[in-house]
Formats: C-alpha cells, structure tokens, sequence
C-alpha cells in the first residue's frame, strides 16, 4: 500500500471511531440518568396544599409526584416535565392551574428527581408513565376530566401516550418535537455536524444499547388519533433545540381544525411561559375551561 492509500485507510478508520463515538455520546445524552439535585422546590415555595403520592409504571418502575386537590374541581392536570428535568420544574404552570380551580397532578418522570430509574429514553419508554399518572388520577378521582399539560420531551411523550390512551380527555403540548431523528438531526447540525449519514448511525447505536429506534419515536404519526379531543399546541418562533416547523408538522398532521396552536413570537425553547406567566396560565386554563366544561 503506498502513502496515500495509508492515508485513506487512516481517514477512513478515523471517521468510523469518531462517528461510533459520536453515535455513542448521542445514546448516553437521550437515555442516560441524571443525579437528582441535592435541592430542590416544593409546592411549599409557591404556598401550594399538596400530597406526596407514589405510583408505579406497568413496567415496574415506581414513580413520585406531588397531588395539589381543588375540591370539587371537575378537571384533573397532569403536568408533564421536559428531558432531564423534573416535577418541580411544573410548579408555575402546576400551581397556578391549581389557583384558577383545576386540581393538579405533578410527577416525576422515570430516572428524574424522587422516581425509579427503569429503563429510559426519549419519549418512549415514558409513555408507560403517563399511562401510570392516568391510572393514578382514574384510581382517585374517577368522575373527573383528564388533562395533561407538557412541555418538550414531556409534550411529545404526552402526544404519543394520547395517540392510544382514549381516558386523556384534553392536551396541552408546548414545544413538542415531531419526529425524534429531527431532534437529534438538529443536534447536530448546531455542532456543524452533517446529519447524513450520522442520524442513521446513532439511531442502530441506540436500537442495539437501548432497545427502541428513532422511527419508534414519531409524535407525527399519533397526533392525529387524538381528534376529537381538544389539542392545544404552542411553540416559540426562536426555538433552537426543536425549531418551529416541528409544530407546524404536528398541526398538519393532527388534521384540519383539530389542534388550535398559538405562537410565541421571539420565544426560545419552552420560553412561552416565561413571556408573560400570567397570561400563559390564562390561556391555558380558559382552553381546558372552554373544552371540557
């Protein structure tokens, strides 16, 4: 072999070991557990009357979350957090749907705060959690309407967990992605990273470690079961992490006239909120209002 085809097989080997460690750091990032936080808030921080509650996914992962009861309220919410965050980070939206009469579930996601860790994902293997939060609200308040309200990974976990879960009367899905394999597509290309051939890569990697495909993860393809029940979709102009045609995917996909979708102009990733709080939470609370009663 002569120097350049040395040259070449090196380059080549190169970019096998650098795309199988790219591939590899993708994995971890979707699917590995984050230490919970030595700290953290509680409803005691907004002056919310709450219950610690404990469940378990069918899987048998056991999970955590907070029940801030309204008595007498015909609605139940339950507030989906992001990837690696937690309950806590529900406690504005929570406790202010709490405030305007709504009775408010909020939880933990496996592998997030109080909850087990189990196996986890992005967005998928979650979706056995929120059927666990929608047997827990059944199991307590049989009589009342099922809401959840999610942001992010939450939101798209929320959509596919609806897509098959009739008992979810309403949804609230605020920066939700609509396809994984954009996601991480996206991922990449803040890193200069080409998404050909490298998403496909990443996507065996994590087949093989994780036992799930980014194809097994497409909100696009369950958003339009949930019609007839209300759907209220959100996202920020300025969104980065999952840019502002994945709503538009969604909303074409869920069918004509059935989702509303409301736009944060300038917004960042899950920034509607933090545009004015108030308002979010008016907004919110009047599209539960006006669709279930």
């Amino acid at each position: 072999m002569n120097g350049l085809g040395r040259a070449a097989a090196w380059l080549t080997a190169g970019a096998a070991v650098g795309s199988g460690a790219l591939a590899a750091i993708t994995s971890f990032r979707l699917n590995g557990t984050m230490p919970p936080p030595p700290y953290t808030f509680t409803p005691f921080e907004v002056r919310a009357d709450s219950e610690n509650v404990a469940f378990m996914a069918d899987d048998g992962v056991p999970l955590s979350g907070w029940w801030l009861e309204q008595e007498g309220s015909p609605i139940v919410v339950i507030c989906c957090h992001g990837h690696r965050g937690n309950k806590a980070d529900m406690l504005g939206i929570g406790s202010g749907l709490w405030r305007a009469g709504h009775s408010v579930l909020l939880f933990d996601f496996r592998g997030s705060g109080d909850s087990g860790a189990g196996e986890q994902s992005l967005a998928h293997y979650e979706q056995r959690d929120v059927r666990a939060a929608v047997d827990l609200v059944r199991e307590r308040r049989p009589d009342a309407k099922i809401a959840v309200v999610a942001f992010s990974m939450g939101a798209a976990t929320a959509i596919m967990a609806a897509g098959e879960d009739p008992r979810i009367d309403a949804l609230v899905a605020d920066s939700s992605f609509a396809t994984m394999s954009g996601v991480v597509a996206t991922a990449y290309r803040h890193f200069h990273v080409p998404g050909t051939p490298f998403v496909a890569i990443a996507d065996l990697v994590n087949r093989v470690w994780h036992g799930y495909s980014f194809g097994d993860v497409r909100p696009v393809d369950r958003v339009g079961s949930i019609a007839p029940r209300p759907l209220l979709l959100l996202h920020g102009t300025e969104d980065k992490i999952i840019p502002y045609g994945h709503v538009e995917q969604l909303a074409a996909a869920a069918g004509p006239g059935a989702a509303e979708v409301v736009t944060f102009v300038g917004a960042e990733h899950c920034g509607g909120y933090f545009q004015d709080r108030p308002a979010y939470i008016a907004l919110v609370d009047d599209f539960l209002r006006r669709s279930l009663g």
